[in-house]
């Protein structure tokens, strides 16, 4: 590994973070690159540094400490560098393992679409991961926001955010419209119209496995109760369709043991209710109607519920099924629903890339908002923790801004560590600061009887709440 990354050199006292057969070791003082971001960034990453230091000293009594080490992208590394994203602050995320970001401004008059997505594509950080619960105290738009508590596994490489579309009226555009017309749906009734720009919306079994497989370890890892499948396929078929049917290929093949299918509780628990139930009546239980359907439907069903008595009756009846991580699947539309008017029946969401940008920031908004929405970008041997909002250059300087997004993502990188005694620090001084009602202007404007304070105080009044 370099000693040095962008003519800075490495904190002497600390250690790079290993990995190795799958398992990351930490070392008591480890290097953790970090970007201090755009806009307001400088802001809330200088206030939630301090609560970090502060949160490790007080769980650990020095034993531990982050020696940090600051990596350059967006409008800081471009005046210093003249490269939005250079290849070294890149390196150091690549060589340091695990790092944490503020928010990153989009780059305009084209090259890199978006900074975030660049160093995902980079280091391959296949999961972004968001979780999103309540905090006493914070203002909600709906009545009981403490049912929601649930999170988030978004696939992070493919779909539209994959970057293949055409403009209207560019050549490319003319000739992949002219392929695809001319020959793949010549003879059909489906046409592109000439004047569209089109995308390409690539969704693989690789890219798909690797994140249900990912948000199922997480999921029995954390004691969650169900991991759903968030989906479009009933109108895309062979993309969100087939992100759908992969998924539950990895749950039944891969975790039979720890799983079971929301259908395979259905046909369990039908026979535990009545033991004399045939197949054919335990079918018409799952799906009303089955009399008025296709025959091949019907049969279809019945060897279905046969295949799941024989396989896993034992294994799973007997009411042990209830003890079971339940995986399911939902449609998209119909979730955003689910989560306002019946939130605590969700637990775990896995989905496609574009599904889960619109779902965990309308999961955000009932909880608070984006101000302290956390999130992760996980891959094999990586991480990179960081803010979900944006940059609000507005607001820039003004020592305003709520530093909650990441303070709470620094938090997930202390569970991520192993050091979860800092993270629970984090978390409950925060919402012991919300309760007080010391609160940044977001907050203080919805909340009666609050106390409007600056980026810095807050975390101040944090620090306080620790020693409590």
């Amino acid at each position: 590994m370099r000693t040095s990354y962008n003519g800075l050199p490495l904190p002497q006292n600390g250690e790079a973070i290993q990995y190795a057969e799958g398992k990351y070791h930490v070392p008591d003082h480890p290097i953790i690159p970090f970007i201090e971001g755009d806009g307001t960034g400088r802001d809330i990453w200088g206030a939630s540094q301090r609560v970090f230091d502060a949160a490790v000293d007080k769980a650990y009594g020095g034993r531990r400490a982050i020696r940090w080490f600051e990596i350059f992208a967006g409008e800081k590394a471009f005046s210093r560098f003249n490269n939005w994203l250079p290849a070294d602050s890149v390196e150091a995320a690549r060589d340091l393992r695990v790092s944490i970001k503020g928010p990153l401004t989009t780059p305009v008059g084209g090259g890199i679409r978006s900074l975030n997505v660049a160093l995902r594509q980079t280091l391959d950080l296949y999961a972004c991961v968001r979780p999103v619960r309540y905090f006493q105290g914070v203002p909600s738009p709906v009545k009981h926001p403490e049912k929601l508590n649930v999170v988030i596994f978004r696939e992070n490489t493919e779909d539209v955010y994959s970057g293949i579309e055409f403009r209207e009226g560019t050549p490319e555009a003319a000739k992949l419209i002219g392929f695809l017309n001319g020959e793949m749906l010549q003879g059909g009734k489906k046409r592109i119209r000439q004047d569209s720009g089109v995308g390409i919306k690539p969704i693989s079994i690789t890219g798909s496995k690797r994140l249900v497989r990912f948000a199922l370890q997480a999921a029995l890892k954390e004691g969650r109760r169900s991991l759903t499948l968030m989906h479009k396929g009933n109108i895309q078929k062979f993309t969100e369709g087939a992100f759908r049917e992969w998924g539950y290929e990895v749950a039944t093949r891969e975790f039979r043991e720890q799983t079971v299918t929301e259908q395979e509780s259905w046909i369990l628990g039908n026979l535990e209710a009545n033991p004399k139930l045939t197949v054919e009546e335990n079918a018409a239980l799952i799906e009303p109607g089955l009399s008025f359907a296709p025959e091949d439907f019907r049969n279809q069903l019945y060897l279905q519920v046969k295949n799941v008595i024989a396989s896993i009756g034992e294994s799973h009846g007997g009411g042990k099924w209830k003890r079971k991580l339940l995986v399911n699947d939902r449609i998209a539309d119909s979730i955003f629903q689910q989560v306002i008017i019946r939130p605590d029946e969700y637990s775990a969401l896995a989905t496609t890339n574009l599904n889960g940008d619109y779902i965990s920031d309308a999961c955000a908004a009932q909880v608070g908002g984006l101000g302290i929405a956390p999130g992760a970008n996980i891959g094999d041997g990586y991480a990179v923790f960081e803010a979900t909002h944006g940059t609000a250059p507005k607001y820039a300087g003004k020592d305003v801004i709520n530093p909650g997004s990441v303070m709470l993502s620094g938090a997930m990188m202390f569970d991520f560590l192993g050091w979860s005694e800092a993270a629970r620090l984090v978390e409950d001084s925060m919402e012991k600061t919300i309760q007080q009602k010391h609160v940044t202007y977001d907050f203080e404007r919805q909340m009666v009887g609050a106390v409007k304070v600056k980026t810095s105080e807050f975390a101040t009044r944090m620090i306080e709440n620790m020693g409590k």
